[in-house]
Formats: structure tokens, C-alpha cells, sequence
């Protein structure tokens, strides 16, 4: 089998040019009077945000400092996987990182700093954790799949990438939104190559009510209320992906609508997306996306998972590796009762952290890499 190869992110003057053409070709909607966010996307944050993206913002500054890691490119199931491979200055790990949507490995940016060089931050060296930060299939730099596959697929790559070519027998997981789902089935399906699992995301499967534990029946409720609340676009992204794909693509501008509106209310934000966000960090997470004309094959994600459940690839997930997970309270799903997430998750650590909501790295990296440094080092210890 082929290894590993280097990459670079080297993005064409010819797809910026591109990018920038249809940035200024964009025209504005209108929205009801003083509305700002009620209703969706702020149409004045959003011009503020193109005009910053047109006259301010340097890809090339941040196409730089996202070579900073040296990053590399293999070739699993006619995917061109490309990952971080960040080498810790304490050899611990290594940690497989997983994203979601709409994220990418930008999402982990400081905090992959922090757990691999924790001395930089007044920890210790020998703590370091080498890092493994793929982007998802038909994400980021990864080329996309032939057709849309779903998270069950992309945890047999994913163990494919870190044992057959990677070389490690034993690693650590973590993940959040569609990176917990793939990161709690490469637990599930290859038990003994994972020493541990750390998710900022846990959504434990339903069960009768007469099986339910404490607390577990009104939690649901509130579950499926938040999804009827805010999943329109999941659905969309399901079974349309197609249509929507094309829209979003057609238009830098329509892709930026689409996705600041979930970090502005999925975020720790109370109402302030700079409050959490700069509009550097905001642009560069939509490049991602953009320069690699992957808007489209990143929401085939969604259609593929919806494949997958439907054969019942995704039932019965019953994780028996150490399991930590981090509860940030601004979360947009709410937490499920501790004895629900055990079920199936061999759960071993839940913390409370205080601040921060679903894109739990990017909002708080200090915070995040603290508590997967604490639980994955325990786990060293006894494992």
C-alpha cells in the first residue's frame, strides 16, 4: 500500500480571482426592519463581512499558517485523505482529531498547539501528544468520494489511515458533531487499536420508555424539539443535497449566509458572533470549503449518513473503550442524563465546562486541550 506523501495547501491565483470575482458580484437581500439575527442570517453583519473579506482579509497569510504543521496525503478507498500530522514535543498519542460540519481541521487550530506543545503554554514538554487532524472526505483538502458515503465508511478509513498507514497500533480519538460519530464507530469496530475516546458531542440511541433511565424521557423531548427547531437544513442537506449544494456553490456570498448563522447560534456567542469569532477565523474556516470547491461534497456527508441509517450501520453502537466527554453549556443539543451517554459509551469522565457551545475547540482551546490532555494522560497511566 502506498504511504503517506507531503502536501502543501497551494491554492491557484485563478480560484481566488474566482472567489473574489463573486464576492463583489453578490447583491444583498433585505430583511425586516432591526431583525438582526431573529430570523436567520444578519444581512448587515453579513455585508460587513463581505466588505472585510474584499478589501481585508490575506488567504495567503492564513494558507501559510496552516502550513505551519507539516501536513501529508494518502490514498484510501480513491480518496486523497490530507492531514495534519503535528509530532508533539512529549511523543504521547497519537490523537486522531475528526471535524464536522460546518467546520474543518482549522476548528483545532490552537488547541492542537496546546496539546502538542503544552510548554509554550507553561506546561510540561513530556505531556505533548502527537496529533493526527485529517479533513473529512469530500471536506477541506481531502478530494471527494465518488458518491456520498456516511461516518460508518469514513471509520474504516480512518482506521485504515492510522494503522495500515500510519504505522500506529494504539491511538486515541477525538470528536465532535460528525466527528464524534465517526470517532465512537472506529471505537466501536476496532476496540483494540483505541486506547481511549474523548467527545465534546454524545447523543446516546433511543430506547423504549420503559427502558428509559431517569431524566432520559424529558431530555429527548427536548432533543427532538431543538432538532424541529433547527434542522431544517439537515434535512435539506439529506435528501436534497444536491439542489442546495449548487445554490451555495454558485455563490461565496450564499455559502457565507449558510454557515455564519450556525456559528453565530450554535456559539457561545450571547448574540455577538465576534464575541467569539474574529472575521479572519470566519472567512478562513469558509476557505476551507471554497478553495477546494468542496460545498457541495461536504454536505454529501449528510446524505450518506442518512444511507447508512436506513441499512442500520448506525444501530447498535456499544463503545467499550475509556470514554471522556466534555459538556460546553452553550451546546445547541443539550446534554443527555450521564446514565443515557453510558448506555453506550464506556463512559469513564463527563466534564462541565463553563463556557462555549458547539464548536467546543475553536470557542475555548484552552479549556478543550486541557481536558483532553487530563483524560487521555490518565489514561497513559493505567493503560
Amino acid at each position: 500500500m502506498d504511504g503517506p506523501i507531503p502536501f502543501t495547501i497551494a491554492v491557484p491565483d485563478a480560484r481566488l480571482d474566482q472567489i473574489r470575482a463573486g464576492l463583489r458580484a453578490a447583491s444583498f437581500s433585505y430583511a425586516p426592519e432591526g431583525s438582526g439575527w431573529e430570523y436567520g442570517v444578519d444581512v448587515t453583519y453579513l455585508r460587513e463581512l463581505v466588505d472585510y473579506w474584499i478589501n481585508h482579509y490575506d488567504w495567503r497569510r492564513w494558507e501559510a499558517h496552516l502550513n505551519r504543521f507539516p501536513q501529508f496525503s494518502v490514498r484510501i478507498d480513491d480518496v486523497d485523505v490530507r492531514f495534519q500530522h503535528i509530532k508533539g514535543s512529549g511523543g504521547r498519542g497519537p490523537i486522531l482529531m475528526t471535524h464536522g460540519w460546518p467546520g474543518s481541521i482549522f476548528e483545532f487550530d490552537e488547541a492542537a498547539e496546546r496539546l502538542a506543545f503544552p510548554e509554550k503554554f507553561g506546561g510540561r514538554a513530556e505531556d505533548g501528544f502527537d496529533l493526527v487532524i485529517p479533513s473529512l472526505p469530500g471536506f477541506g483538502f481531502s478530494t471527494r468520494p465518488a458518491r456520498p458515503i456516511g461516518p460508518r465508511k469514513v471509520s474504516a478509513m480512518w482506521r485504515t489511515l492510522m494503522v495500515d498507514r500510519l504505522g500506529y497500533d494504539r491511538f486515541f480519538l477525538q470528536g465532535g458533531d460528525f466527528g464524534s460519530s465517526v470517532s465512537s464507530w472506529v471505537a466501536h469496530d476496532a476496540p483494540d487499536h483505541v486506547a481511549g475516546l474523548h467527545l465534546n458531542l454524545a447523543i446516546p440511541m433511543p430506547v423504549p420508555a420503559s427502558e428509559a433511565v431517569p431524566g432520559e424521557v424529558e431530555w429527548r423531548a427536548a432533543y427532538e424539539a431543538i432538532q424541529r427547531r433547527e434542522s431544517a437544513y439537515m434535512y435539506e442537506h439529506m435528501t436534497k443535497p444536491q439542489t442546495i449544494g449548487a445554490a451555495l456553490s454558485a455563490s461565496p456570498v450564499a455559502f457565507a449566509a449558510w454557515v455564519i448563522e450556525k456559528f453565530h447560534g450554535w456559539a457561545d456567542t450571547h448574540g455577538d458572533i465576534e464575541s467569539r469569532f474574529t472575521k479572519d477565523q470566519l472567512i478562513t474556516n469558509l476557505m476551507t470549503y471554497l478553495v477546494n470547491d468542496a460545498v457541495s461534497s461536504a454536505i454529501w456527508m449528510y446524505a450518506g449518513t442518512a444511507a447508512e441509517a436506513g441499512q442500520g450501520l448506525l444501530s447498535g453502537l456499544k463503545v467499550t473503550v475509556p470514554t471522556g466527554v466534555a459538556l460546553f453549556p452553550a451546546e445547541f443539543i443539550p446534554p443527555a442524563p450521564r446514565d443515557a451517554i453510558a448506555r453506550n459509551w464506556n463512559l469513564q469522565r463527563l466534564t462541565q465546562i463553563p463556557a462555549g457551545g458547539h464548536f467546543a475547540a475553536f470557542e475555548e482551546p484552552e479549556r478543550f486541550a486541557d481536558d483532553v490532555r487530563e483524560f487521555f494522560l490518565g489514561l497513559a497511566h493505567t493503560d
